[in-house]
């Protein structure tokens, strides 16, 4: 039985405050390239109306050079809140950028300084900025004079077991302009292996004065109270558990207003969402939209009978009525099986 402590209860009736901005849940959707553009996030926003989105992240550098905005970059001006996630190390680019964030339509603008892979810390960004606080603090200041909404900041716990520098580093960054704060609580190192350790996110929220958002292993409406719980987080940020599960953030906001758990859907009605997910990416980005759905519709495809099968052919999908055709195929096995799922399985498995 989850349930949440009075106090813990108390705070997330309140709205959660950027600033001066509001925002009326304590539930966000992480930035994830490749995957929040436009349509993920209308899906997400179906079930969560309140939360906060993020765009995939958007490189400054690039941008600089461009003349006409990247598609990662575009909002539905229906879709608040909604926030633009930035990436680079040149304090300067950022600031432009920030500057089209804003005219995009961004209610705040994110910097990442967490991003593992190597293509991005290479090249001075992400999570490699926590073994230049200097720079960071700059980027920071930089990016708060040059817009007049809230900028907050995305990181890890630090480099490696070695360098866990996140309590100077996140007391730096409010003290540069930071707004907010979001802490996924492994290294740099562990990428996304491991437990997060979520007793560094609690220890951040102990030295600043500004919102601290909990990320890391929020696969369910009981880990996000867990983690709220023991941290004592202003909120939490979902991430790869809303991969090919769009319900999470919406479940776990449902939760946190109400003490009630949702019905969790059925596979029925998550392969109907992966239709509509496939469909929907075809009718925005053309042939390149099947491409990129075939990873989508591979994480929907779990927690019944034939969903291996079913996933491996989904994986290779060259045409959008080659998907449909395969879902509406499975979806009418489901039928005919009288199979509602197997949910424990479903609930058994990691997204990696």
């Amino acid at each position: 039985m989850i349930s949440l402590s009075p106090s813990l209860q108390a705070k997330l009736s309140t709205p959660l405050k950027i600033d001066s901005f509001e925002v009326k849940s304590r539930v966000l959707q992480s930035p994830l390239s490749g995957v929040t553009d436009l349509v993920f996030r209308r899906l997400v926003r179906r079930y969560a109306p309140d939360s906060m989105m993020y765009t995939e992240m958007v490189n400054a550098t690039g941008l600089h050079y461009v003349k006409q905005l990247p598609k990662i970059m575009e909002v539905d001006p229906k879709e608040r809140p909604i926030s633009i996630q930035l990436f680079d190390c040149r304090p300067d680019f950022l600031a432009q950028a920030a500057i089209k964030a804003v005219e995009e339509g961004a209610d705040t603008v994110d910097i990442n300084m967490g991003c593992p892979v190597n293509k991005i810390t290479k090249n001075g960004g992400g999570s490699s900025l926590l073994r230049q606080p200097e720079v960071a603090e700059l980027i920071v200041r930089e990016v708060v004079k040059a817009v007049d909404v809230p900028v907050t900041v995305k990181t890890r716990i630090g480099w490696n077991d070695n360098e866990i520098t996140i309590l100077d580093f996140a007391k730096r960054m409010e003290d540069a302009g930071a707004k907010m704060i979001t802490v996924h609580g492994r290294t740099r190192a562990q990428g996304y292996n491991g437990n997060a350790r979520w007793e560094w996110i609690a220890r951040v929220k102990e030295v600043l004065s500004i919102p601290v958002i909990g990320n890391g292993d929020i696969f369910s409406v009981e880990a996000a109270v867990k983690c709220l719980e023991q941290t004592g987080a202003d909120g939490v940020m979902c991430s790869r558990g809303t991969l090919g599960y769009p319900f999470l953030v919406g479940e776990v906001d449902h939760f946190l207003k109400t003490g009630e758990l949702l019905p969790r859907p059925n596979p029925m009605q998550r392969l109907e969402c992966a239709r509509e997910h496939l469909f929907a990416l075809w009718e925005y980005k053309g042939d390149r939209g099947v491409r990129q759905a075939r990873k989508h519709m591979t994480w929907y495809a779990k927690g019944f009978v034939g969903a291996a099968d079913l996933r491996g052919k989904l994986s290779l999908v060259e045409t959008v009525q080659q998907g449909l055709d395969l879902i509406d195929q499975a979806m009418e096995k489901l039928v005919a099986n009288g199979d509602e799922g197997e949910e424990e399985e479903f609930q058994n498995l990691v997204v990696l």
